[in-house]
């Protein structure tokens, strides 16, 4: 992650106080609804990977906007959005845009992209509020923090004959998820750290299999601390599985996404 990127997520979780914004007390998301985050200096190419790692901080939708001066001297904010399932984010926007909220702007119900004056984003955050409300009374939307599961393996099913059947299903997205998996009753064999904020691990099994894995920006979440700090007990992990590809040689690894006590 760039400093610009950790900059951005800072100042959106961590603003004042260093209130969480979806309790609505940070800058990025008051009144409950959509996170919308926007300041000058941001480089619009980063908008779209911090939306993305906003919503999946706090499991809602997310908008991250880059304002920056036109050549006629004007201001304008360059905004991408994610959102979650339940409420179509891409809708929202061209409503907003045909409000004239938004000088332009359109997507899709998971992922938007957007231009707005720097005036009217207070305004786009009440219309995202508003529409957020109108599609939870309705039942649409849940924003209960979920991780859906394709299936269960073992660790000896958790291997490259699978990653090379999964792969033929690709291209993954937001109309073809990438397959997850758990992986029940397991146990970190080692676990470091690498890079900044990475933790990998390898996981084993009763039966003596083994499997590497890695939780990616995972350090100072309770997740990379359960992998570092385990103690040996079992754990249920949830991932999606890929080819790790090395000097040669493959083999299965796990990206995890989140992890649990057994029991």
């Amino acid at each position: 992650m760039t400093r610009s990127i950790l900059a951005l997520m800072l100042l959106v979780a961590c603003s004042g106080e260093g209130e969480d914004p979806a309790d609505g007390g940070a800058d990025g998301g008051a009144d409950g609804g959509a996170l919308v985050a926007a300041s000058e200096g941001w480089h619009p190419g980063v908008v779209g990977i911090v939306a993305g790692r906003l919503k999946e901080r706090f499991n809602r939708p997310a908008c991250a906007v880059a304002i920056e001066r036109t050549g006629e001297g004007k201001l304008v904010g360059k905004g991408s959005g994610r959102s979650v399932k339940g409420f179509d984010l891409g809708a929202a926007v061209i409503a907003a845009r045909q409000e004239g909220l938004l000088l332009g702007g359109g997507g899709h119900p998971m992922a938007a992209g957007f231009t707005v004056a720097p005036e009217r984003i207070d305004d786009f955050r009440r219309f995202l509020a508003g529409r957020m409300a109108a599609a939870g009374e309705g039942g649409s939307i849940d924003l209960a923090p979920r991780l859906e599961l394709d299936g269960a393996l073992s660790i000896h099913g958790a291997n490259m004959a699978l990653v090379d059947a999964l792969a033929k299903l690709a291209p993954f997205g937001a109309g073809n998820p990438e397959p997850r998996f758990a992986l029940t009753d397991v146990r970190v064999a080692r676990a470091d750290v690498v890079g900044k904020n990475h933790v990998r691990c390898i996981l084993s099994s009763p039966s003596g299999g083994r499997l590497k894995a890695v939780a990616f920006r995972a350090l100072d979440e309770d997740l990379g601390q359960l992998l570092l700090n385990s103690g040996g007990v079992n754990l249920h992990v949830a991932g999606t599985l890929r080819a790790d590809r090395w000097q040669g040689r493959e083999e299965a690894q796990m990206f995890i996404e989140d992890a649990a006590r057994a029991g």
